[in-house]
């Protein structure tokens, strides 16, 4: 169960196309990831597989079965949204059994159900409490266990924590992963942050502008980005991008190198540049370098204990062998 299908799926509003005919496939019991930038229409695809917006043409198929016009509560999908939309007035235990109470399911059952949810979320110290009395962490797992609940066939997951401050977010990016793992259960995840998508995912689909970028893994995309769209989203921080007379000399419109595949020097190497900002990280420190014929700013990750100041001359070294060439319409070069 929960094996989700897109076939040529289009979505307008209006006179304007927001996500031109695509297809994919979902496997059962999959992690998948919708990653791009505001307004690449990842939230209006997880919506119409919801079924709370109408596809303007094309089929989705869920199970094998076509749900292209079947209302969101016959889909066997529960969603878990940005806002925990939780009841103030009720408990943690009433605010999950609340759908239950909906579909009419015996006391028992929704006993056994809310028990099984709020042990999995770590829940069960929580149930008589109010949303109030709870961290915003709590509340987001308070909201997840309502979907839990209705024992879906996959979940759908719309930017859940964006409400978080960043150790929160980071913490619930574990928990949802492990209850993933527990559940064993098609999970559609959304986000803006690539962090999340990498960390997350078994399976990452790259949207631009509505069109579907790249579908795999996450090493997949970070390591064999299909273009330079890809390339410069994934990844943290991102791909330094190299254009003009300098990729020309590697036989490419434009060259692509990593900060973790450059190396850095006071003397020899591909590229002469000046130091600019550093940031000490500990492990790690990234050294922002303005180097000569280079439009942007390159970035390099050398080891934590490099100690170099702002304004030195330095030379920089790309490892041939992660260097991406793209073509003038931006494709990765093979």
């Amino acid at each position: 169960m929960g094996r989700i299908e897109l076939k040529s799926v289009q979505k307008d509003f209006g006179k304007v196309t927001v996500i031109p005919p695509l297809d994919l496939e979902i496997n059962e019991g999959e992690f998948v990831v919708f990653v791009g930038p505001s307004g690449c229409g990842k939230s209006t695809l997880l919506r119409l597989i919801a079924g709370l917006e109408d596809v303007t043409d094309g089929v989705i198929e869920i199970d094998g079965v076509d749900a292209t016009d079947q209302s969101p509560g016959k889909r066997g999908l529960a969603m878990v949204f940005q806002s925990y939309a939780l009841y103030p007035h009720l408990t943690v235990a009433q605010n999950i059994a609340f759908p239950l109470q909906m579909a009419g399911l015996s006391r028992d059952e929704q006993a056994r159900r809310i028990d099984n949810a709020a042990a999995a979320l770590n829940l069960t110290d929580y149930l008589d409490r109010r949303p109030k009395q709870l961290s915003g962490g709590q509340r987001q797992r308070v909201a997840i266990g309502r979907a839990i609940v209705r024992e879906p066939s996959a979940f759908l997951f719309d930017e859940p924590l964006s409400n978080l401050d960043a150790a929160l977010r980071v913490g619930m990016r574990l928990e949802i992963s492990e209850l993933h793992k527990r559940l064993a259960t098609t999970m559609i995840y959304v986000t803006h942050d690539q962090v999340e998508a990498m960390t997350m995912a078994d399976k990452i689909v790259v949207l631009n502008a509505g069109v579907i970028e790249q579908v795999g893994s996450p090493l997949d995309l970070y390591d064999a980005p299909r273009n330079r769209f890809v390339a410069e989203f994934i990844g943290s921080p991102k791909m330094n991008i190299i254009a003009g007379s300098l990729a020309q000399k590697k036989g490419a419109t434009s060259i692509g190198i990593r900060p973790e595949h450059l190396t850095i020097a006071t003397d020899g190497g591909d590229w002469k540049g000046t130091v600019g900002i550093s940031e000490h990280l500990g492990s790690d420190t990234f050294i922002r370098v303005t180097v000569e014929g280079v439009d942007d700013v390159m970035t390099v990750r050398a080891p934590g204990k490099v100690r170099l100041a702002a304004g030195d001359t330095v030379y920089l070294s790309a490892d041939m062998e992660n260097l991406h060439r793209f073509d003038e319409t931006g494709l990765r070069m093979t």
